[in-house]
């Protein structure tokens, strides 16, 4: 990178700003204003009622007030056999009459049986009839007229609602599937079917059924303990805060203590690696080659030849020597890195307001995804219904034609294939609006992309601004400007708002890729295509690499915009050179960086997860009588280790971005001053000691 020109009076982040990147921010806030009309578009035709109430054959909903269907909730199947598995049944339509019903059948029948015994057992054909079309009450017409007609199921199983539809009500005896205790049953056209034939009609629904038992258990859990959660989740953010506060006395300490351990536990590899081989010394077949004994699937067999001995210590003495040589010539810079660690703790220490702006993206992230849901949801189901005709005859060369209900009974349709229907199929139309529903819900995803990225980088560029202007302030901290985070929020959004959505914009591209291509890759995997499957893959972890390297790129672009107010491509070569300038101190600074902030998730979340297992199994005398009672246990436990990793996660992503900050600010400082009374290094005295050894030139920074 070509030297710049300085301003010899910068004095921190600038404040008399322009506009940047205008194009962009006008883009941005025409999409926005775009999605909020897509928005009001899915609203006025989508009907979410077809997601939440199943759809009869005649287009109905099942349990829709007003209607004649408000107490018929659940969705009954005349011939669930002719379904092969129930995401056919939920998203797809299963080619048998569906019906509306208000409970779901509890016992065997087949209509044969019912219809013969109709005259001195009423009751049985009462109950048999609630299952029939609405209106049937022909006991009398032939049963192959019936069944043809589909009037009615031609038997019925005991069943249990599961998705407002009824499924057979499976359970396991001895190993054995049965239904209400028996194996076999009736299906009402003469035959007598297994049980397993319903098990391949409803595939897998027991273990969603058991689920859903599991799932109201958990549920009440919750019910029950969400207030210990919510203090153990307190404990956690406690314990982030005093780990952040530490850092500044610690982090040498951490990390010299982790090292050595490394070294130490390799050490202790190699003499063991050395007393193995020794100890071999002598023993028959133990000096034989691994190639002589070839590949063995034992592992144990390699841990007898002394040979393999030799080849782990010689492993380890090379990982010791490389770990020794990186200390000795990184040892100034890894110095420079916990100093910067150190006084990324102390620029929080002084802006601690920081520390709960995650709160804010956290908002606007799920602002963003409500609002794609909700539009998603109304988009899909903004269909018309379409019916088509479904005919008991194979041949019927009308069969899954479009048809329309009112009209259907004059057609030629039933005199070619007699007891052939118009029922309800699924939800479309070849409207110009229904034809483009697919772009629709692309463009759905790419802005709710674009707005979750702008989000997160709305939230890198405050926090820059903010840690920025504690660096640049010459006496820390009497010089630090009034509410330096709020002013940093109203120059993002005042003048960068167009570079923000230029650098979210970039990245929503690239994830808007990665999606299709995981789709795409998702809808190849039944082929045997290994070259389209190699190149999807190679694909995937090119766009992989980039989206790392954008994020990357941006983050410390927003830095730069932070500081000095300049566009987005600018502040994003700036940035780059200046890191590539300081290319070893930057791979330093972010391993050091990673491993303490690791370190730190692993402490918050073992330690609260450790506290929560002593609780909720009642080991803690003192809160013995205080424990709910839970089902399971481990469901309080999980969540509050998830939430413990990610309330830490959340503090430690705001010193993360304050330790960039400051190494970008640090850099710039040993580039524009030399610590001369004239040009002051604006550093901390403690990086300014270990720098103050070699005494430093700018150029060989």
């Amino acid at each position: 990178g070509e030297p710049r020109k300085f301003d010899p009076k910068f004095r921190g982040p600038i404040h008399n700003r322009h506009c940047t990147d205008i194009i962009c921010c006008v883009i941005f806030i025409v999409v926005i204003l775009g999605y909020i009309a897509l928005g009001v578009v899915a609203w006025v035709h989508g009907d979410p009622r077809k997601v939440i109430y199943p759809t009869d054959s005649y287009g109905q909903f099942c349990g829709q007030k007003n209607t004649l269907n408000k107490n018929k909730t659940i969705l009954f199947y005349f011939n669930i056999l002719k379904c092969a598995s129930p995401v056919v049944l939920i998203n797809l339509q299963c080619p048998t009459t569906q019906l509306c019903v208000s409970k779901c059948p509890d016992r065997f029948a087949t209509y044969i049986d019912v219809q013969a015994s109709y005259r001195y057992r009423p009751d049985q054909w009462n109950y048999f009839r609630q299952f029939c079309k609405p209106g049937f009450n022909n006991p009398r017409k032939s049963v192959a007229q019936v069944l043809r007609d589909e009037d009615c199921p031609s038997m019925i199983i005991p069943s249990r609602p599961f998705l407002k539809r009824c499924f057979p009500d499976f359970s396991t005896k001895n190993g054995v599937l049965t239904v209400a205790n028996q194996t076999t049953f009736k299906d009402g056209r003469g035959k007598t079917r297994n049980v397993t034939d319903l098990r391949e009609a409803a595939n897998g629904i027991n273990n969603v059924l058991d689920a859903r038992s599991v799932g109201m258990k958990i549920f009440e859990d919750y019910a029950i303990s969400w207030y210990w959660i919510l203090i153990g989740l307190f404990i956690a953010m406690m314990l982030s805060l005093l780990f952040l506060v530490l850092l500044r006395f610690t982090a040498g300490v951490l990390f010299w203590i982790f090292i050595f351990g490394v070294i130490g536990i390799i050490g202790y590899g190699i003499w063991h690696c050395y007393w193995e081989y020794d100890h071999l010394k002598g023993i028959p077949g133990s000096d034989l080659t691994v190639y002589d004994i070839g590949f063995q699937t034992d592992f144990k067999v390699y841990l007898q030849l002394r040979q393999t001995w030799l080849a782990f210590m010689i492993i380890l003495c090379g990982v010791e020597v490389i770990i020794i040589l990186m200390l000795i010539f990184l040892r100034n810079r890894i110095r420079i890195a916990i100093a910067l660690l150190k006084e990324g703790s102390r620029a929080i220490g002084y802006i601690m307001s920081t520390l709960f702006y995650p709160i804010v993206t956290f908002l606007l992230i799920a602002i963003c995804i409500s609002y794609w849901a909700v539009t998603a949801v109304f988009l899909a189901t903004s269909g018309e219904p379409v019916y088509k005709v479904m005919a008991n005859q194979t041949l019927c060369k009308y069969a899954n034609l479009t048809c329309d209900p009112e009209t259907f009974n004059t057609t030629n349709v039933t005199k070619f294939c007699p007891g052939a229907q118009c029922t309800f199929a699924f939800y479309g139309g070849e409207s110009l609006y229904h034809k483009y529903i697919f772009i629709f819900q692309l463009a759905n995803a790419f802005v709710f992309l674009w707005l979750v990225n702008f989000a997160i980088a709305l939230g890198q560029c405050t926090l820059a601004g903010a840690f920025a202007s504690y660096y640049w302030a010459y006496r820390k901290p009497a010089d630090i400007p009034l509410w330096p985070l709020f002013s940093s929020f109203g120059r993002a959004i005042r003048y960068h708002t167009g570079s923000l959505a230029f650098g979210a914009l970039i990245l929503a591209i690239v994830q808007l890729i990665r999606v299709i291509l995981e789709y795409l890759d998702h809808k190849l995997k039944g082929t045997q295509n290994s070259f389209t499957r190699f190149l999807l893959c190679c694909l995937k972890c090119c766009f992989w690499c980039l989206e790392k390297f954008l994020k990357f790129i941006n983050r410390n672009a927003y830095i730069m915009i932070a500081i000095y107010g300049k566009n987005f491509c600018t502040s994003a070569k700036e940035a780059f050179f200046l890191l590539m300038r300081n290319v070893v101190r930057v791979a330093v600074l972010d391993k050091v960086t990673d491993f303490l902030l690791f370190l730190g998730k692993i402490l918050v979340a073992g330690g609260v997860g450790v506290l929560a297992f002593f609780f909720f199994t009642q080991r803690i005398p003192v809160f013995a009588q205080e424990v709910p009672m839970l089902n399971y246990y481990w469901v309080p436990l999980l969540t509050v280790i998830i939430g413990s990793y990610l309330v830490a996660h959340g503090f430690f992503s705001v010193y993360a971005m304050c330790v960039d900050t400051l190494f970008l600010c640090f850099c710039e400082d040993l580039e524009r001053n030399d610590g001369s009374t004239a040009k002051p290094y604006f550093m901390s005295a403690s990086l300014h000691r270990i720098l103050g050894k070699k005494k430093l030139s700018p150029k060989k920074a």
